[in-house]
């Protein structure tokens, strides 16, 4: 069997040391399109050096080399086509605040493994430590296509129930054409973001934008609108995948106010409110 659940699960982590500054964090930020307008105070909060603060979704980036989806599928005990793979969704714990500029230790290892009948379930936890404490943890779900059916744990249903009543909030951003080029700077190169070929091969007749691209663009405008522009007050951020997103298209953000927690839904209003982010949670203080 491709995946052997027990030998993943037991399998050592894999530890590495991570390095950022302010340039990989404003890089970021303009990837999940920061800066508009250019000489806003707002924006120049995400982008001038001498006012820079760290959207904490950046944790998903940073490094560029830390464990993440990639580096699961090739740990102890997980042999699979990469053709299978899909990211289900992801889920970011802040411990405190991310710096400008960092080193840090991240330690990587497969969390959970889930028997869904028709797929597995791979959780990828990165937990991210500096010599002052930890920084975040970050949990990947993989899903892997064909590769459930062996009787093992179905593992937590993370299906909510719809928000109730209208939205508190709603907002709509703008993709920019060349969005998923500028976001793949900060190291996702996958050519499926980026070369018409290869997405055509996967089934799609253009490329498609990052999950996590889409991710940071929601997160930037929940903070934006519903905690002043506070990026310190977030505590954590989980999403699940429910649709792509192409570059040109339109986000329609859904926002419902809760006691220490916020709901929220993202979908691409060209394609008739298609879903694009499903289930999704913003915990804050």
């Amino acid at each position: 069997m491709p995946i052997d659940a027990a030998k993943a699960l037991a399998a050592e982590p894999r530890t590495g040391e991570i390095t950022w500054d302010r340039r990989d964090v404003q890089l970021y930020h303009l990837g999940i399109g920061a800066g508009v307008p250019a000489t806003d105070p707002d924006e120049l909060r995400y982008t001038l050096e001498s006012r820079l603060h760290v959207l904490p979704s950046f944790a998903t980036v940073a490094g560029s080399g830390s464990p993440g989806v990639i580096s699961g599928l090739s740990m102890p005990g997980v042999e699979v086509d990469l053709a299978r793979v899909l990211h289900g969704g992801q889920r970011l714990e802040i411990h405190r605040p991310i710096p400008v500029t960092g080193r840090a230790t991240a330690t990587g290892r497969i969390a959970a493994v889930y028997d869904k009948g028709k797929a597995a379930v791979l959780v990828m936890r990165t937990e991210v430590a500096d010599p002052d404490g930890p920084l975040w943890t970050n949990d990947a779900q993989i899903f892997v296509k064909g590769e459930g059916g062996w009787g093992g744990d179905r593992g937590p249903s993370t299906r909510l129930d719809p928000p109730a009543g209208e939205p508190d909030k709603l907002v709509e951003r703008t993709v920019r054409e060349d969005q998923a080029l500028l976001y793949r700077l900060s190291g996702d190169y996958n050519p499926l973001h980026a070369d018409p070929e290869f997405a055509e091969l996967a089934g799609f007749d253009r490329p498609i934008l990052h999950g996590l691209c889409t991710y940071g663009i929601t997160l930037k405008a929940v903070v934006d609108t519903l905690l002043d522009g506070d990026v310190t007050r977030v505590r954590g951020y989980a999403t699940r995948f429910a649709g792509v997103v192409f570059p040109g298209e339109t986000l329609r953000i859904r926002m419902w106010r809760g006691e220490g927690t916020f709901r929220v839904a993202v979908s691409a209003v060209e394609r008739a409110d298609a879903p694009v982010l499903a289930d999704t949670l913003v915990d804050h203080s």
